[in-house]
């Protein structure tokens, strides 16, 4: 299995950023850490894209995407044919985000939940499987 994960953030999810950087390196995955590097204010779509492009051509399975309210870094990963980005603010959304929508990207709202069950998001999106079956019909619809 490929433990290798994609990883960006805006300036306001950079301090959550580094520190899941810390929490999957000690949990044996291989981070791409595509950026911010600061807290200095920033444009979250320059991280959005690269994230996206690395799950899309499958250089990494999955990806996670930092920033205020998780929208905006959504939004721009929406856009990428290939990709399934889910706001999860809960591990059940983060559960079945990947249970029933196949989604391959995890996008977290640093000004709305603890550091702490954004580790517990991150865990559960990462180990939880997709069932296939009839939700495979219905992800099978979503590209355009």
């Amino acid at each position: 299995m490929n433990k290798t994960i994609a990883i960006g953030s805006d300036h306001a999810g950079f301090d959550y950023k580094t520190m899941m950087v810390e929490y999957l390196q000690a949990e044996g995955y291989e981070v791409k850490d595509f950026g911010t590097h600061s807290s200095d204010s920033v444009d979250y779509p320059d991280f959005a894209h690269p994230v996206s492009e690395s799950v899309e051509k499958g250089e990494s399975p999955l990806g996670i995407l930092i920033c205020g309210s998780a929208n905006g870094v959504a939004m721009a990963a929406n856009k990428h044919q290939g990709i399934r980005a889910a706001i999860c603010w809960t591990e059940e959304l983060a559960s079945l985000a990947r249970e029933h929508n196949n989604a391959n990207i995890v996008c977290l709202p640093a000004r709305f939940i603890s550091q702490d069950l954004a580790k517990s998001i991150a865990k559960t999106f990462l180990t939880q499987d997709f069932e296939g079956g009839r939700h495979e019909r219905r992800v099978n619809k979503i590209s355009c």
